[in-house]
């Protein structure tokens, strides 16, 4: 198995991260897109395209999906208010973004566990690398 290339084990480490983050994000009511945006929106207002742009690498180029399809939900759930320029979060969202947040640091550590932090710090770092490699920017 280790002779597979490295495609391979992307590939595979990604799908079981968004199966996993999937799972453990919807039992508690809200998608993963969703949960992006709040991260997003609890940092601080955020406007429309600011948005977009924030779940742009997440979603497949001209599949037309935007930050509004997922927001409305949100929105009715009292966790998230917009006033005609920016969404911004509610103390309501702010206690749920609370709770999902220590949901997600539990999948995250678990995603590293046998990992020390030189390690799991080297291999973000050799990805990054990587990308930048292949014409990544920021």
């Amino acid at each position: 198995m280790a002779d597979r290339p490295i495609g391979y084990w992307l590939k595979l480490v990604d799908n079981l991260i968004e199966e996993r983050f999937a799972a453990i994000i919807e039992e508690h009511g809200v998608t993963r897109r969703q949960w992006q945006l709040l991260s997003v929106i609890s940092a601080s207002a955020s406007t429309p395209e600011q948005l977009d742009h924030a779940i742009a690498p997440f979603v497949e180029p001209d599949s037309g999906e935007r930050a509004s399809n997922h927001l409305a939900e949100l929105i009715e759930s009292g966790w998230v208010a917009f006033d005609g320029n920016e969404y911004k979060i509610t103390d309501r969202g702010t206690l749920a973004f609370t709770r999902l947040t220590e949901v997600v640091d539990g999948l995250r550590n678990s995603l590293a566990q046998d990992l020390t932090d030189a390690e799991y710090r080297t291999t973000v770092t050799s990805l990054e690398r990587m990308a930048r490699n292949l014409g990544y920017t920021e």
